[in-house]
């Protein structure tokens, strides 16, 4: 990575983990970023769609996965052990001022893997109920977007791991939408 990137994405971290520091977001930031914590609206996507699209809901929740499924795996398993970037926790010169708001963890950090799998998620979602609900659009990229800054805030990745993650998991949510488009032109 070129020095002033790196430089900027250090100060920007700092920035973030840092200077945005409060009571309130290091409450619920970790919760923010945790998957768990949002379970129950899982539960309503997988609910809702096949209440409402009976089969043609089940394939959506079955693509649906097949997104964040596709994004989680290739960004985690391929493309951080290939770029080997060390997480702002591990970084010799950032960990001396990191605020760590959860334990470090392992592995690498970039792409962030939570920002692929819910910019995938949110892509897909927002292409397939683009026409009848315009609003879904910033309401899926505001929810993705709150997930990728908590995982700066908390520590574990810094601006570009999560801008990388995000942009990955947006080309995986559009893949997979363009292709349940195709197989189901009529939705």
């Amino acid at each position: 990575m070129p020095d002033q990137l790196l430089q900027f994405d250090r100060h920007f971290f700092y920035f973030i983990n840092h200077d945005l520091g409060n009571a309130f977001f290091d409450w619920i930031m970790p919760y923010m970023r945790n998957p768990r914590f949002w379970i129950p609206l899982y539960v309503f996507i997988i609910g809702f769609c096949i209440y409402k699209f009976k089969r043609t809901g089940v394939i959506i929740v079955l693509m649906l996965a097949a997104s964040a499924g596709v994004a989680d795996f290739t960004s985690a398993s391929i493309i951080k052990p290939a770029i080997k970037r060390l997480r702002p926790c591990n970084d010799p010169i950032v960990s001396q001022t990191d605020v760590e708001r959860i334990p470090c963890g392992s592995g690498y950090s970039f792409p962030s893997t939570h920002a692929a799998d819910h910019f995938a998620m949110a892509a897909f979602l927002s292409l397939v109920f683009s026409k009848r609900w315009r609003w879904i659009w910033p309401l899926t990229m505001i929810w993705a977007g709150i997930i990728c800054f908590a995982q700066v805030y908390v520590g574990v990745h810094y601006p570009i791991d999560v801008t990388g993650g995000a942009l990955y998991g947006l080309l995986v949510g559009f893949a997979l939408a363009l292709l349940f488009k195709k197989l189901q032109p009529k939705f």
